[in-house]
């Protein structure tokens, strides 16, 4: 028999409900296994469908008790937030259309929320979800899961400190090929509800990938926009939301940029790339190989640092989960948000004051500004590919 030692405690798992993420859903049980990475959380209750024979299969295969198990994301909230046994807090994976009044319906009752990316349709939408979630005292959590890889965040460090010296230009893209053919009009469900504006939104491809674009050049950088010009294409025929698009960026403090988001790109998979141009040096990472991260600096051989090998910085270093040359990927970025998120709802929970590395996690702002992003590249490319102001 093994015993621990006097004083030790065991900390209290949080419990966590779903809404979406039923079977046949891809990302809902992405979330839920890179949850499970840290063991700081288990699932509890969920409303996995709209249909309730799937909620109702999907709760039994994960072992629920048939008691939270629910037919609407309303009926979820309401009941959960009156037992004594509620949820922690509540993760919202479905197609866009429903998240905010997802959102709004579990803080509306007194349930941390993470939510799944663009947080809503409409800036205001955002802005009040932002609002309510401050009232009511909750930490609102928004799945860019790619600020979770350790080089992403050794990245953030470097830029912060100086390192490349001031930003001159930013250059990101994120190339897929996954909707170069009319997909939408065979079986595939991701394909049919991405295109169809009644589910996803004003926009596809811009929405989907392009504002983890945005986003990752955001949190690594800290840069902010002024202005940007954008074009969104409608490649494929009978298409009517974009699948290509093209945006230039003027940033405040006269930094420059361009975005470039497609998925009509053959042959390409998951491209995901940022490279950042300083007055010292550049930094480039790329998320199909992510366990690198390439620095070059003035007058100083190329290097490429490699996670677990080299030394980052101790914050992001903290990320790192395993040895060098042993990949670490999508599920593992995921869960150090979800690990970060965790343990700031633990420590809040237990009455501790909060500092800024426990909020190292996309939050509530982020969504706001994707969802203006968003909205700007819209209305500029409606316009004829004008430039527009961002605020």
């Amino acid at each position: 028999m093994i015993k621990g030692s006097a004083g030790t405690k065991k900390q209290k798992k949080l419990t966590y409900g779903m809404v979406g993420g039923g079977q046949g859903a891809f990302i809902g049980d992405v979330h839920r296994k890179s949850i499970g990475l840290d063991g700081l959380a288990v699932i509890a209750a969920g409303c996995f469908s709209r249909s309730p024979e799937n909620t109702l299969a999907t709760g039994k295969a994960l072992g629920l008790d048939l008691d939270r198990l629910y037919k609407t994301y309303d009926e979820m909230a309401e009941q959960e937030s009156k037992r004594p046994d509620k949820i922690d807090f509540v993760v919202i994976v479905t197609p866009n259309v429903t998240h905010y009044p997802a959102a709004k319906a579990f803080l509306s009752h007194g349930i941390n929320v993470v939510c799944d990316k663009p947080l809503t349709f409409e800036v205001a939408e955002a802005e009040e979800l932002a609002s309510l979630a401050k009232k009511k005292d909750l930490l609102f959590g928004v799945t860019y899961s790619y600020t979770g890889y350790p080089a992403v965040k050794h990245a953030h460090e470097l830029v912060s400190k100086g390192e490349i010296g001031e930003i001159r230009y930013v250059n990101a893209e994120y190339a897929q090929e996954w909707l170069a053919t009319p997909a939408e009009k065979g079986d595939n469900k991701q394909a049919k509800w991405r295109t169809d504006p009644k589910i996803s939104g004003k926009v596809n491809c811009t929405g989907d990938i392009g504002s983890h674009a945005e986003n990752l050049v955001s949190y690594i950088t800290g840069l902010r926009i002024k202005s940007l010009c954008a074009r969104l294409d409608k490649i494929v025929e009978g298409r009517v939301l974009d699948d290509n698009a093209t945006v230039l960026v003027e940033y405040e403090g006269g930094a420059k940029g361009v975005y470039w988001a497609s998925q009509i790109a053959i042959g390409y998979d998951n491209a995901l790339k940022i490279r950042i141009f300083g007055s010292k040096g550049t930094i480039q990472w790329d998320q199909e190989n992510p366990n690198y991260l390439e620095v070059f600096k003035l007058g100083k051989p190329n290097a490429v640092l490699s996670r677990g090998k080299d030394p980052f910085a101790s914050h992001a270093q903290s990320y790192s989960r395993i040895p060098s040359g042993h990949p670490e990927g999508y599920f593992e970025a995921l869960g150090n948000i979800y690990k970060t998120y965790i343990g700031a709802l633990t420590k809040k929970k237990a009455g501790k004051k909060l500092a800024e590395a426990d909020l190292d996690f996309p939050g509530v702002e982020m969504g706001i500004d994707g969802v203006k992003f968003i909205g700007k590249c819209v209305e500029s490319s409606k316009k004829g590919a004008l430039w527009v102001n961002f605020n």
